[in-house]
């Protein structure tokens, strides 16, 4: 917390940016922008402590992390009224620290052609790059970095058994959307039974509470992707079965399959259902509506041709 009195060490801002590492032009452009409190006058002279140093160094750590400096802006305002910063930033750092124990590796051009059949495709590299799959390394050509080694393997595996790349690439595309899907309704489901105590709508958690929700997050984190293995493998497990009874006996009757499948639906309308039946019910109403939709539309279409058929007769 930057106090009004300087204590310590008095620096004049050229000091000050050859202490903190940062350029005049950025402690400037900070003061501006609220993250770091004016100096006091002396005189003619701009004069900063030390607090102003801890705060650079702050900011610095921040950005390093990743925080843009509007979010740094809202952090270091918790911390000044007293809220404490410690514990926002460790219920941070467990949001924005990886959710996977995979390490990035880099790998050559070379080698990237030979894992994929030995044939260049820079459109199959432009593609990956676009989701992901590989990072342009900076001044490197011929070197990239993969965030997910597995991922790729699985894009090799698969092109080995004859799928081809651009069929790979849509295939992710479309995954990626429905993994995306669920992600947002886990964090939703979490939010409104879990967290929602701990952090309110309108103001920053106090340290307890960032220290406590840092800790569930720990807990929790790992139990998204456990269901989805369990779920998927039971899917796969009844598919595959059935598929391959079909394919081995084409002429036995197809057993009528439940299947479910992802649509879109606007946030606003979501958040208007679960208000109306709560977040639990919202799946149903909405299969409920369109069932009912589809039925009043036959009904309608069934009185419409007997009408037709009236006519005609």
């Amino acid at each position: 917390m930057v106090n009004d009195q300087p204590a310590g060490p008095a620096y004049r801002i050229e000091d000050l940016a050859h202490h903190s590492g940062a350029t005049v032009r950025t402690i400037r452009a900070y003061q501006d922008r609220g993250l770091l409190p004016r100096p006091q006058r002396h005189g003619r002279a701009n004069v900063y402590a030390d607090a102003h140093l801890t705060r650079l160094r702050q900011i610095a750590d921040l950005l390093d992390r990743g925080y843009t400096l509007a979010s740094i802006k809202e952090l270091l305002e918790a911390w000044d009224t007293g809220r404490g910063l410690g514990g926002v930033l460790g219920l941070a750092a467990e949001v924005d620290g990886p959710w996977t124990d995979e390490k990035a590796v880099r790998i050559s051009r070379a080698e990237l052609v030979e894992r994929f059949g030995g044939v260049p495709d820079e459109a199959a590299v432009a593609d990956a790059i676009r989701l992901g799959v590989l990072e342009r390394v900076p001044g490197e050509e011929d070197l990239f970095l993969v965030p997910s080694p597995q991922e790729l393997s699985v894009a090799a595996e698969l092109h080995g058994a004859g799928v081809p790349l651009s069929a790979i690439t849509g295939h992710l595309r479309e995954l990626r959307d429905q993994v995306e899907h669920i992600a947002t309704r886990f964090l939703e489901f979490t939010t409104e039974h879990v967290f929602a105590r701990y952090i309110g709508a309108h103001q920053p958690p106090t340290e307890d509470d960032a220290v406590e929700a840092a800790a569930l997050v720990r807990r929790l984190r790992p139990l998204a992707q456990q269901t989805v293995d369990v779920e998927l493998a039971r899917a796969m497990r009844l598919f595959a079965t059935r598929q391959l009874r079909r394919h081995l006996n084409p002429g036995a009757p197809v057993e009528p399959v439940d299947e479910s499948c992802s649509v879109r639906i606007p946030a606003s309308t979501m958040r208007a259902v679960e208000k109306l039946v709560g977040s639990a019910r919202a799946a149903a109403f909405i299969t409920a509506a369109a069932e009912r939709e589809v039925q009043s539309r036959t009904l309608d279409a069934l009185a419409s041709n007997m009408h037709e058929s009236n006519k005609l007769d």
